[in-house]
């Protein structure tokens, strides 16, 4: 972390707010209520709205002759993501230098939106000691997803919390069919599938989260215990991990080879069985074709990245016994879910 930046962000009072559920779940009416209420009590808000931030191709699949190219393209979305956090990222660091997204992968339009916050104060510089609220709106359907905001929050010691939005999955077709541009009902029967909401009991750092009924309207009961959510979170900020780096890493070497071998019989298992479901689902020839290249290059990169980086983001030390069959385990959902997320882009384009 570049010093400077946390020396910066030393003393503000923040929170990221993620908003997670499925699409149409009422997430970006709940943003939007939110951003009101928190104006209402002269804090700074603003809302993140993914589906606006990324462009709508980066969602697309792309098939292109050049091996290099054709993998680009397929981890597209991924970087877009990441590029949305690049942005939070600097709002929080250099709030002087925001007229451009530092990415060229973000809507500029959208990123001037966010950062033109609405505010119960004079101004929206970070001298001002009104507490910053910036609110994610997106499906982050995975806990994976949502740890990388966890993560940032983390690294400038910033308040962290989570909003699941349950919805039933009938409601949030109805209410997509009654959109301008509503998305294929596959989708939203697919990512039901999928997501995997916030568990505390299994993810520690998940333990800030509430959950919401959105099938009806949001109470007022709602909306006072998710604004006290916030405001606990603002005023328990998280602490940065100092982490023992040369301890940690001759333990890594102790198991990485048996933990890499592990790893790619069972990424070989669940290639197979993507394959099997896709044939299930009578997904056409030429899509089958793709998938199986892009299982094939997601299992080669995940390997390569075993290797070398998440191995660096075991929590393993000298002390403890080493459970290879958790760390295999731990590892290969990682690759499960690109797995699924492979699959729902081909499912949607097929």
């Amino acid at each position: 972390m570049d010093r400077e930046d946390r020396i910066r962000c030393h003393g503000l009072r923040a929170c990221l707010c993620v908003l997670c559920g499925l699409p149409a779940a009422g997430k970006s009416t709940l943003a939007q209520a939110i951003n009101t209420l928190a104006v209402e009590q002269a804090w700074r808000s603003t809302v993140v709205p993914y589906d606006d931030m990324i462009p709508d191709d980066a969602f697309h699949i792309k098939v292109l002759k050049d091996d290099d190219r054709q993998q680009q393209a397929q981890t597209e979305w991924k970087l877009h993501r990441q590029a949305v956090l690049q942005c939070i990222e600097q709002f929080l660091t250099k709030p002087q230098d925001l007229a451009e997204p530092p990415t060229c992968q973000i809507n500029r339009n959208a990123w001037r939106r966010c950062t033109s916050m609405e505010s119960g104060t004079s101004d929206n510089s970070h001298t001002d000691q009104s507490p910053l609220l910036i609110i994610l709106d997106d499906n982050f359907y995975y806990p994976s997803m949502r740890y990388e905001v966890y993560q940032l929050a983390r690294k400038y010691s910033l308040g962290f919390c989570q909003v699941y939005l349950h919805c039933a999955v009938e409601s949030c077709i109805n209410r997509n069919q009654r959109r301008s541009k509503p998305l294929p009902t596959e989708v939203i029967l697919e990512m039901a599938k999928r997501l995997e909401s916030p568990n505390p009991q299994k993810n520690s750092w998940e333990k800030d989260s509430i959950t919401l009924n959105s099938t009806d309207n949001f109470s007022k009961g709602d909306i006072q215990r998710l604004m006290e959510l916030i405001s606990s979170a603002v005023n328990n900020p998280l602490s940065p991990v100092e982490d023992n780096l040369e301890q940690k890493e001759a333990d890594r070497l102790k198991c990485s080879n048996s933990l890499v071998h592990q790893a790619d019989q069972a990424c070989r298992r669940l290639v197979s069985e993507a394959m099997k479901s896709a044939r299930e689902n009578k997904v056409a020839p030429e899509c089958m074709r793709l998938l199986a290249t892009e299982l094939n290059e997601s299992k080669t990169r995940f390997l390569h990245n075993l290797r070398t980086q998440f191995l660096q983001k075991l929590p393993i030390t000298q002390e403890e016994d080493i459970d290879m069959q958790h760390l295999v385990k731990t590892a290969v959902e990682v690759f499960d879910q690109d797995i699924k997320e492979i699959l729902l882009r081909i499912f949607m384009n097929d």
